[in-house]
């Protein structure tokens, strides 16, 4: 029997020192954070993982975070680096909040783990757990990464088969739109030598 994907974040965990700098994103934070209301807020991290360093970002900031992940040695590592942070131990598409709860909303590469079937589902909770004039920012996989226009399958990752799945980003931003959303910036980046679609929404 093939591993599931949590057990195999699992996995990852144990050597997460060793891979911890491949993926520099602080271009990124800064640039969604700029987007955001100036004053601390609460922040949402669907697939938060270690807590780093997205997490850390708004904590540094005076943000409250709340992190999700279905990964137990994950969220270990989170305790260990991000103690501030409430974390969450559950799979981010059975999690539910209050509406209105949220300033922010970020799901940095784990996404595309969800099936594309089930995006729109997600997208139009994060709509409803947002505040008015938060914002949600995610990764998104395209032909960039997987080859095809569309993609459902696996693809070999640090040397375990992950499952990936996405839309063509026209149905993305049509599915986004329905949520109750606007699409406020798309731009792909290229970090540790992959390519994904990274995506800024308002409510």
């Amino acid at each position: 029997m093939e591993p599931k994907l949590d057990e195999i974040y699992d996995e990852f965990a144990k050597t997460y020192d060793d891979n911890r700098g491949l993926f520099d994103l602080s271009d990124l934070f800064a640039g969604f954070y700029q987007r955001l209301h100036p004053s601390p807020g609460q922040l949402l991290d669907l697939g938060c993982g270690t807590g780093e360093a997205f997490s850390k970002y708004f904590i540094d900031k005076g943000w409250q975070v709340t992190g999700v992940d279905f990964s137990k040695q994950m969220l270990a590592l989170a305790n260990h680096y991000v103690p501030e942070m409430t974390i969450m131990h559950a799979d981010i598409m059975q999690v539910d909040f209050e509406d209105n709860q949220f300033d922010a909303i970020v799901a940095i590469y784990s996404l595309f783990h969800v099936s594309k079937d089930r995006h729109s589902e997600l997208f139009s909770k994060m709509h409803r757990w947002l505040r008015a004039g938060g914002k949600a920012f995610f990764t998104y996989a395209t032909k960039q990464y997987t080859g095809k226009d569309e993609f459902d399958g696996y693809i070999n990752f640090l040397g375990k088969e992950l499952f990936y799945s996405h839309k063509t980003p026209e149905e993305l931003y049509a599915d986004l739109k329905a949520a109750g959303f606007e699409v406020e910036d798309t731009q792909y980046k290229e970090i540790g030598g992959e390519t994904f679609l990274w995506v800024t929404v308002g409510k």
